[in-house]
This record gives C-alpha cells, sequence and structure tokens, in this order.
C-alpha cells in the first residue's frame, strides 16, 4: 500500500490564509503614525513590510543599514523613499545598534527587525548605551486572531523567556492587560495555562498558576484572572460547563494566556498559527519601545498586523 506523504505531513496543518485584522489597521490608523527603524533594511521581507505600513497609513520608516541596498530593494518595488530617513550602516551589529540608539533617544517610536540574527538584534537593542532599557523584564506578547475575523487571543511569553519565574511572568501579566486595555477591552480574562485546574503539588506550573492568581487579584482591582487552567478550560465555554466551572469568570471566555515556559507558550502560538491559521501579531514588550521581532517564517499579513500592534502600543508623541 503506497502512501502520500504530503497529505500525511498536511493533514493537520490550516489551508487558511492568515488574516491581518481589520480593527487593528483602523486602531493603528486612529494614532499618530509611529516612526519605526528599521534594523538592516535593506531586504526583501522588511522592505515589503515597510511599504505595506506606509500604504496602509500606520508608520513612518527609518530605514537603517546597507543604503545602497535599501534603495535596491526599494526600486525593486518600485517605491521611491525619497521622503523617508536611510541610515546608513555596515553590518548586523551596526545597524542593530543605530536603530536602537534611535529608539533610546526618542527619534523613533518603534524598533523593528530586519534582516539580522535576532541574537544580535535582541544584544544591540539591549546594550546599556541604547537607552531603551526601563528597569522592568521583557516579555514577548502575541496578539493571534483566527482567520474568520473572530476574538483574538493574546499569548505571553512564546519568545523570549525560555523560563520565567514568578516575577517574570508577573511581568507578563501586566503586558497583557496593558496591551487589552490599549485594545478598547477595559475587563480583560487572563488565564494561566497548566495541564491541570488544581494545583496539585506533582505539577509545579499549576502551584505557580494559584500563586500568580492570588498576586494579581490583589495588584489589580477587579481583575479577572484564573489560573490553573488548562487549555480546554481556557477556550471552550462546552469544556468549561462540562466541568462544572461556569461560575469561573475566565473559563471558557479568556482574552489572554499566561504560559509557565517557552515550549507551551511557543507550541500553542504555532497550534494557533499553523492548526487553525491564526494571524499572530508579536511585541517585546517592556523596553522604552515596542520592540517588534518580525521572522522569516512571517506572512505579510502577520508582519502588517505587528506594525499596526507596535502602533498602537508606541508611546505618543505631544
Amino acid at each position: 500500500m503506497s502512501i502520500n506523504k504530503t497529505s500525511q505531513s498536511a493533514g493537520f496543518l490550516s489551508p487558511a490564509e492568515p488574516v491581518c485584522p481589520a480593527n487593528l489597521i483602523k486602531l493603528a490608523q486612529g494614532t499618530t503614525a509611529p516612526r519605526v527603524a528599521i534594523a538592516r533594511a535593506g531586504a526583501e521581507l522588511p522592505m515589503q513590510a515597510a511599504k505595506a505600513g506606509v500604504e496602509a497609513g500606520i508608520m513612518t520608516p527609518i530605514f537603517v543599514g546597507e543604503a545602497a541596498d535599501i534603495q535596491a530593494e526599494a526600486a525593486k518595488l518600485d517605491w521611491d523613499i525619497s521622503e523617508f530617513t536611510v541610515v546608513d550602516a555596515t553590518g548586523e551589529e551596526e545597524a542593530g545598534r543605530k536603530a536602537a540608539e534611535l529608539c533610546g533617544s526618542g527619534n523613533a517610536d518603534v524598533l523593528m527587525k530586519g534582516q539580522l540574527h535576532t541574537d544580535v538584534f535582541m544584544k544591540t537593542a539591549l546594550a546599556r548605551d541604547a537607552g531603551l532599557r526601563t528597569g522592568a523584564r521583557l516579555v514577548h506578547v502575541f496578539h493571534i486572531s483566527p482567520p474568520d475575523g473572530g476574538k483574538p487571543v493574546i499569548v505571553s511569553d512564546a519568545a523570549v523567556n525560555v523560563a520565567p519565574n514568578l516575577e517574570t511572568r508577573q511581568e507578563s501579566i501586566r503586558a497583557v492587560v496593558k496591551m487589552l486595555n490599549a485594545l478598547g477591552n477595559n475587563d480583560p480574562k487572563v488565564a494561566i495555562l497548566s495541564a491541570t485546574e488544581s494545583p496539585i503539588p506533582s505539577v509545579p506550573s499549576a502551584v505557580d498558576a494559584r500563586t500568580l492568581q492570588d498576586w494579581a487579584r490583589e495588584e489589580f482591582n477587579d481583575l479577572k484572572i484564573s489560573g490553573p487552567l488548562a487549555l480546554d478550560l481556557i477556550l471552550s465555554p462546552n469544556s468549561a460547563a462540562v466541568k462544572g466551572m461556569t461560575d469561573d469568570p475566565v473559563a471558557g471566555y479568556a482574552d489572554a494566556v499566561i504560559t509557565p515556559d517557552i515550549v507551551s507558550g511557543n507550541t500553542l502560538f504555532k497550534a494557533l498559527v499553523y492548526l487553525s491559521g491564526g494571524c499572530a501579531a508579536g511585541l517585546v514588550m517592556g523596553a522604552k519601545t515596542p520592540i517588534l521581532l518580525t521572522s522569516r517564517a512571517d506572512p505579510p499579513a502577520a508582519r502588517l498586523a505587528s506594525i499596526a500592534l507596535a502602533a498602537i502600543l508606541a508611546p505618543k508623541r505631544v
């Protein structure tokens, strides 16, 4: 019997194309277009993202990198970039440093990763002389929306903190609440992920989740937060009803998920994207400006959504 390897390997993958949420673009258009410093901008993907952002009216790019490459990529797109600033820089480290310093000095409002390695990008962003540090822990937050335009879910931390301690996960809670408030949700429901809804000692993440829940209820006025919760109880009202948790204000209706480590966070994010066709807009929060950490695997819709999210959360200029 022959096996179709292609169909076997793709059986769980969603054929749905991610769609940039229209409400994100609309919210971003209601703000002053942020100045986005793009580190090592002279490559196909960052230039395409910048052009889409400019056409949507949600960013003003500052191109940092090899000037000849930036002009060449713009020409490929038939895009006249003469009205925008180009900062010449050679190599990944210099481009990353100059872009970060623009944000740290207040001359740019968002820092965006272009064609350079993530470790170099983050190292230059976090350098003390870049001026981006605030004393807060950095956390990565994804805004993931379904392809049908339904209710999005926020996931943190899926990309930056490998094994976040309680203090870092507290910062994640602050970050997702800030993001939801900025998106117009003033009654956010936050779930803390584990494998069970009981804080049993044999599941450390469940014990931590209850500790975080109790802390957050003291820290925030009237925040609806619940943990530990397994994923079905986070996303499914039916599961919450079957398991007798309809009195829990979060179960089945979570707006945000705090994950216990990078493996669970990254797996959840990729499952929502690859198995459900979700559009994931991602930012690093906790620095002076939002840090837009794009990936070469990001589809155009996700890149545009990330720019829109950064525009919404960027510090407002007077």
